[in-house]
C-alpha cells in the first residue's frame, strides 16, 4: 500500500515538473523578446568590442551584455543627431529654380547695370540710381547721330551701347561714353543683344526700357516729356510718332497733327496720343512688366525681330489701351542701312540684299511658330482655335 502511494505521488509530480519546464521556457522567450525590442535598431557589426573581449578573457556574459547595451545607446544618440541635421537642412520650393537650398533672405534674383566702385562702403556706391534704360545698337560710323541722341536723355536714363562693329574704345571721345555700358559682339543685331543681355531680371531696376536703332533723328524729342505722357496714359508698349515725310514704314506709326485756327487766324498744331495696338521694332519703349513677356517671345535664332511688332499685343491686356504712339514727341527715321552692310555679298549682290532676304524669311518662320504654338495650346486645353492669331 505504501509503495502504491509513493508511485502515485511520482506520477502526479512528473506532469508538474514538465509544465514548470514549459512555463520557464515561455517566460524566458517573452523576456528575451522584451529585452530585444528595448534595443534600438543597430547593426551588430557596429558593436565594437575591446580586444580583451575574447574567449580567454574570463569576462562574464553580463559584462558583454552591458557593453552591447552601451554601444546600442550611443548608436541611438547618433541616429537622433542625424535626424536633427536633416530637419535643419534648408529647402524653400518658392525660391528661384536652383536656389531652393538657400534661406530666402540671402537670395538676390534680380540685378541691374548700376556701376559700382572697387573701394569704400557698398551702401555708399550709388548716391543716385537711373530710373530708365536706353539701349542703342551702334556702329562707329553713326557716332555723331548717337551723340545727339544720348544728349536728349538726362541722368535718369542709363545708356547702353551694343557695338556690332567691334569698335568700342573710340567712343571715349564723348564724356558720357565713360559712364555708359558697352557690350561688343561683331555683326549682331539689337534683338540678338536684347535676348542675351536684357533678361527681365537684369533690367528689373528700370521702369522703362528703350530699345532703339542708331539712325533716329531726335531733334523734336524730349525724353522727360515722353515718360510723363507714357505714365499718364498707362502705356506699357509705346514709341514716338514718326515723321511722315522720311523713312516711314507703317502708316500706323506716323505722326499726326490736327490743325486748328485761333481767333487771330494763326494755325496751331495739336498733337495727340494715338492708341493703335501697334508699334514698330525700330524704336519701341517697354515697361518692365511688358518687357518680361516680350523677352520670352523673342526667339534665340531669329535675330532681326521681323514680325515681332505684330505680336506685341499678346503681352498686354487690353492691348488697345496699353499700346500707343506718342505723337507729341516725334522722331525721324534716317534710313541708314549701316548694319545691313555687315552682311555677306553673294553672287555679285550687295551685302544688304542677303540681310533683307534673311529678315523676310525670319518673319515667316516667326509667324509659323506662333501659330503652331497657339494651336498646340488650344488643342491641349480642348478649345477650338481662332482662324488666325497673327497678321
Amino acid at each position: 500500500m505504501a509503495k502504491l502511494a509513493t508511485l502515485g505521488r511520482s506520477i502526479l509530480r512528473f506532469p508538474n515538473e514538465s509544465m514548470r519546464l514549459v512555463m520557464v521556457t515561455i517566460i524566458g522567450a517573452v523576456f528575451g523578446f522584451l529585452i530585444g525590442i528595448s534595443f534600438p535598431s543597430v547593426n551588430i557589426t557596429k558593436l565594437h568590442f575591446p580586444a580583451s573581449f575574447n574567449s580567454n578573457s574570463g569576462l562574464t556574459t553580463q559584462a558583454i551584455i552591458n557593453h552591447a547595451w552601451t554601444s546600442a545607446r550611443n548608436a541611438k544618440g547618433d541616429h537622433t543627431g542625424q535626424s536633427s541635421n536633416t530637419t535643419l537642412k534648408i529647402y524653400v520650393p518658392t525660391n528661384p529654380k536652383g536656389a531652393e537650398r538657400l534661406a530666402p533672405g540671402i537670395v538676390v534674383s534680380e540685378s541691374d547695370f548700376h556701376l559700382r566702385r572697387l573701394w569704400g562702403d557698398p551702401s555708399e556706391d550709388l548716391p543716385f540710381k537711373p530710373k530708365y534704360l536706353v539701349t542703342f545698337t551702334v556702329g562707329y560710323a553713326q557716332k555723331e547721330n548717337i551723340n545727339k541722341a544720348v544728349k536728349k536723355f538726362s541722368d535718369d536714363f542709363a545708356i547702353m551701347l551694343f557695338h556690332y562693329d567691334g569698335r568700342v574704345s573710340e567712343w571715349e571721345e564723348f564724356e558720357w561714353s565713360k559712364r555708359a555700358i558697352h557690350i561688343s559682339v561683331r555683326k549682331q543685331t539689337k534683338w540678338w543683344y536684347a535676348k542675351r543681355f536684357l533678361h527681365p531680371d537684369i533690367v528689373a531696376a528700370y521702369e522703362y526700357i528703350f530699345i532703339w536703332d542708331e539712325d533716329l533723328g531726335v531733334e523734336h524729342f524730349n525724353a522727360e516729356e515722353y515718360i510723363k505722357l507714357v505714365k499718364k496714359y498707362g502705356l506699357d508698349i509705346s514709341q514716338p510718332g514718326l515723321e511722315p515725310d522720311r523713312g516711314l514704314t507703317w502708316q500706323m506709326t506716323k505722326r499726326r497733327g490736327i490743325q486748328r485756327s485761333d481767333q487771330a487766324g494763326a494755325l496751331t498744331l495739336i498733337f495727340h496720343l494715338v492708341l493703335r495696338m501697334f508699334v514698330e521694332i525700330m524704336a519701341p519703349v517697354f515697361s518692365r512688366e511688358a518687357w518680361r513677356c516680350v523677352w520670352h517671345m523673342i526667339q534665340n535664332d531669329l535675330v532681326h525681330g521681323w514680325g515681332l511688332d505684330f505680336a506685341l499685343r499678346k503681352c498686354v491686356e487690353p492691348a488697345h489701351e496699353r499700346i500707343g504712339v506718342v505723337d507729341s514727341q516725334w522722331i525721324v527715321h534716317q534710313v541708314v542701312p549701316s548694319l545691313g552692310n555687315q552682311g555677306q555679298p553673294e553672287n555679285g549682290k550687295a551685302p544688304w540684299v542677303g540681310v533683307r532676304a534673311r529678315c523676310r524669311k525670319e518673319w515667316g518662320i516667326f509667324q509659323t511658330r506662333m501659330a503652331e504654338a497657339e494651336k498646340a495650346y488650344y488643342k491641349m486645353m480642348g478649345i477650338t482655335p481662332p482662324n488666325s492669331t497673327l497678321v
